[in-house]
């Protein structure tokens, strides 16, 4: 059985959690603790889950045998926590983005390898079956060669302004949003950035003293000439029917693509919350005929495959057969992504176009 714990321990940090505690039931994992720097949320999260808590994730290292630790932590403060835990000879799971620069990603590659240890970064828009089938329609050729894509990714302004006020000003719409779809198109395209040129606006959150970009709109060419826009921002309406709007297509020479994973065709208005659109795909909490909850989704199955993984790795299989076979996101690709996001943002402030 592997033994996991979460550092980080909110608003997703609780998604990792229920992701841990089903594969406890089946017998895979068992999470022997969390961690976060909130009192509050930390003595909440243990007594829900009647698990044991730490302030500090340097003790709970001392103190408790642990052999994968994911981390939903701020963006900006990855880097440590997770070098820390690679030394200590922990796999790891990290939140988008692995981290928001190239340096720290290299860091904690480093680490991994003198360790011999796993990264794995919680891209999980990849395990979308929608992303999936897109992903192998496109390699196929189904659509000729790729001439260009279009990208956008939406928050509504509660995610800056509410969720995460006390750190959104370290992030932006592209390091919170934007990679994800970053890795995406690098996953289709099996093709790393070559350039970018990016604009962007800083009106709305900066009047409410949230020190960050609105939005963000970059153009990034990859190597094999593939030339991907990508609009991103998190100040849409508080009245804006889903907490996310997203979507993702490509032109070819024999053909087009366009997924819409905003609307998913399931609208509904209710007096209390107005309009909405399901995203069920994500997550979906269920029981079973035992009355257990239970959570499905594509939210789950990214963490999950990482428990999967190092489950193999501990069966004797090859960290090759992974790369070759899993869908899963390594190092190498939080790094890339990580190079095309943190050129992105040197453009924004050079307003030239950026080689990466």
């Amino acid at each position: 059985m592997i033994k996991c714990a979460v550092i980080g321990a909110g608003r997703y940090g609780t998604n990792i959690i229920h992701a841990f505690r089903q594969l406890e039931q089946q017998g895979i994992a068992k999470l022997v603790s969390i961690c976060d720097t909130n009192f509050d949320v930390l003595n909440s999260q243990c007594k829900k889950y009647n698990v044991k808590g730490y302030l500090d994730y340097k003790e709970m290292f001392e103190k408790e045998k642990i052999d994968a630790v994911a981390i939903a932590t701020p963006d900006h403060l990855h880097r440590d926590i997770a070098v820390y835990a690679l030394n200590s000879g922990k796999h790891i799971l990290v939140e988008k983005p692995m981290d928001v620069t190239v340096e720290g990603c290299l860091e904690m590659i480093k680490a991994a390898e003198k360790n011999n240890v796993l990264i794995q970064v919680d891209f999980h828009k990849r395990y979308d079956p929608y992303h999936q089938q897109l992903c192998k329609d496109v390699r196929s050729g189904k659509f000729g060669t790729i001439e260009y894509g279009y990208v956008h990714m939406e928050d509504r302004i509660e995610v800056p302004a509410v969720w995460f006020s006390s750190w959104a000003q370290f992030s932006s719409p592209v390091w919170f949003l934007g990679v994800h779809f970053i890795d995406l198109v690098r996953w289709c395209l099996q093709s790393n950035g070559k350039y970018v040129f990016a604009t962007g606006s800083r009106m709305k959150l900066t009047k409410m003293g949230i020190d960050t970009y609105d939005s963000i709109s970059a153009k990034v060419v990859f190597e094999n000439g593939v030339s991907v826009t990508f609009d991103t921002c998190w100040i849409l309406p508080e009245k804006f029917e889903a907490i996310v709007n997203q979507s993702i297509r490509f032109v070819g020479t024999e053909g087009i693509i366009e997924c819409d994973t905003q609307d998913r065709g399931t609208r509904l208005c209710s007096t209390k919350n107005g309009m909405e659109t399901y995203n069920l795909g994500f997550i979906l909490e269920t029981q079973d005929r035992y009355g257990n909850t239970v959570y499905k989704g594509y939210g789950i199955e990214s963490i999950a495959d990482f428990v999967y993984n190092i489950q193999h790795l501990k069966n004797g299989g090859s960290f090759e057969n992974l790369k070759k076979y899993a869908i899963s996101a390594f190092a190498e690709d939080g790094l890339e992504a990580t190079r095309i996001a943190t050129a992105i943002h040197r453009s924004l402030d050079t307003k030239e176009i950026v080689h990466i």
